[in-house]
């Protein structure tokens, strides 16, 4: 009775333990995965996008030359181990006076979640045109 009960249907039974190994290596794997990404403490994101802040009412056309930023900030290795791109804004504010046909560099702001410090934005100023008006 015994023997019957590993012989029977083996293949099921090595595919069950097969597919129960592979599960926990996974779920391992992103468990453990954040905690070692994040021990010093600083995250560096490329290509972050940046966005134009302008008046309300202001319609131009403004164009930034370089579209992103490298941003590098810290924390404590658990706020950085969760920290998403999405949770850093960067931003250019063009609601001072631009001169139409003309490059005007701009400094890049960089707005950080609750608990994570801005170390670092390059470039740290971007040029912005406003085509000319016809």
């Amino acid at each position: 009775m015994l023997r019957e009960f590993f012989i029977k249907d083996w293949g099921w039974k090595a595919f069950s333990l097969l597919l129960a190994v592979a599960i926990w290596l996974t779920v391992h794997k992103i468990i453990e995965e954040p905690k070692a990404a994040a021990t010093d403490g600083a995250a560096t994101y490329d290509n972050l996008p940046v966005e134009i802040v302008s008046a309300h009412g202001d319609v131009r056309d403004y164009r930034l030359i370089r579209t992103t930023v490298k941003v590098t900030v810290s924390g404590t290795p658990e706020v950085i181990a969760v920290l998403q791109a999405n949770q850093i804004h960067a931003t250019v504010d063009v609601t001072a006076d631009l001169e139409a046909g003309k490059d005007s560099r701009r400094r890049v702001d960089v707005a950080t979640p609750p608990g994570v410090t801005l170390i670092s934005v390059e470039p740290r100023e971007i040029g912005v045109i406003l085509p000319p008006t016809h």
